[in-house]
């Protein structure tokens, strides 16, 4: 016999939410396949079956609960039931300053890293910090993690400071610091502070100095 069809193995964790749509597949019983929303009440409404409550369940744990709604109810005998993610609606996050397309973003897959997140959102705009602050909920309580971004990717980074997202944290990207150089440079103004800059790195940031400056004195 032919194999069941797979659900992607990168949605297998995702957790179905209020508004997410699903497809639905039945191997070898087409009357049982159908595409369907995540109503108000975190419930669908599935034929033989009527209400059957989805919300908060992985994928995996949906199809295993159909499944087992047809096989205790003798409606079918050994259904291998397949639910596809095709809108998620229910868990999103929130990507805010200094990025690209700054939006909502829904978490399509069990296991969206900041990075990713990053990436969807048109990555850090010009002017925007390398320190990301990522605000949430964890376990009931309130959470928040500044992540060094340039670390997660240096030789010693670690998977665990890239965070796994979750729904409704909120992603903020500020302005990158800023210093400001007056008096006799060639290009007075506003410099982005780059990390662990010194005074005399700033001067030559800022072109430095003037035919008529000097360093002494510098303030």
């Amino acid at each position: 016999a032919a194999a069941a069809p797979a659900t992607p193995a990168s949605s297998t964790q995702y957790r179905l939410a209020l508004g997410d749509t699903i497809r639905i597949t039945v191997f070898q019983v087409p009357d049982l396949s159908l595409e369907t929303r995540i109503n108000e009440a975190g419930a669908i409404s599935y034929p033989l079956l009527g209400s059957v409550s989805l919300a908060g369940l992985t994928v995996t744990e949906a199809e295993q609960r159909l499944a087992r709604g047809l096989r205790d109810g003798n409606f079918v005998r050994q259904p291998q039931v397949s639910i596809t993610l095709t809108q998620a609606r229910g868990n999103q996050v929130s990507v805010l300053g200094q990025v690209g397309r700054p939006g909502r973003y829904p978490l399509e897959t069990g296991e969206v890293r900041l990075t990713d997140m990053l990436a969807t959102a048109g990555g850090i705009a010009q002017g925007g910090s390398d320190v990301i602050v990522v605000m949430g909920t964890r376990n009931g309580q309130r959470y928040r993690a500044e992540v060094d971004l340039p670390a997660v990717f240096s030789a010693a980074g670690k998977r665990s400071a890239d965070v796994v997202l979750q729904n409704n944290d909120v992603i903020w990207v500020e302005r990158v610091p800023t210093i400001y150089m007056y008096g006799e440079v060639q290009r007075p103004g506003a410099l982005r502070l780059e990390r662990n800059m010194t005074v005399m790195q700033a001067l030559a940031s800022a072109g430095g100095l003037t035919a008529r400056g000097t360093a002494r004195g510098l303030r």
